[in-house]
């Protein structure tokens, strides 16, 4: 009896030293910084641009034309309105007739998406020759590309009582912005 005593205490007293051997459980939990993606920014609408465009004219008295332009301006966008102004030099030709005009436009608009731009345009056109000029108005469409540039698709209907600009102008183009 005194054996099994001796063996109980034993077996008791390597039971807990073998319990106090073991090393603490710890839960160990690593944080990891999740870091959402930035949304890439819009095109900066705002600031200065200068581009070059090609134009086609109709109406007035040199009946249908053709030629380039180029353009400098700056726009001011405010959330998603837009205002700027523009001014133009081109010079077309056909017919027989070669004409060099000018204006002064204003532009207001309507960031529709981040690379969309939907705008009206109204200002003061002339022809460098001196034989008139008058008001203009239309609008445009407006696409951002990757980078600085854009590319524009706009039409101006020109006012001009001696009829010396073409009465109907579409003008496709390009813009960098600064």
């Amino acid at each position: 009896m005194r054996v099994c005593l001796i063996v109980s205490a034993l077996l008791a007293l390597a039971g807990t030293t073998a319990a106090g051997a073991v090393d603490p459980v710890t839960l160990s939990v690593e944080t990891t910084s999740l870091a959402v993606p930035a949304e890439p920014a819009g095109f900066d609408w705002s600031g200065f641009y200068a581009g070059v465009y090609g134009a086609a004219g109709q109406g007035g008295a040199a009946g249908s034309q053709f030629g380039l332009g180029a353009g400098i301006g700056v726009n001011a966008q405010l959330d998603f309105v837009l205002v700027g102004a523009e001014v133009t030099l081109q010079s077309l030709s056909g017919e027989g007739i070669d004409t060099s005009y000018g204006s002064v436009l204003g532009r207001s608009g309507i960031v529709l998406t981040d690379d969309i731009l939907l705008y009206a345009v109204a200002g003061y056109g002339w022809d460098l020759q001196g034989v008139g000029g008058g008001p203009l108005a239309g609008g445009g469409l407006e696409f951002a590309l990757t980078g600085p540039v854009s590319l524009r698709a706009q039409y101006l209907h020109s006012f001009d009582g001696t009829a010396a600009m073409p009465s109907n102008q579409l003008t496709l183009g390009a813009a960098f912005h600064f």
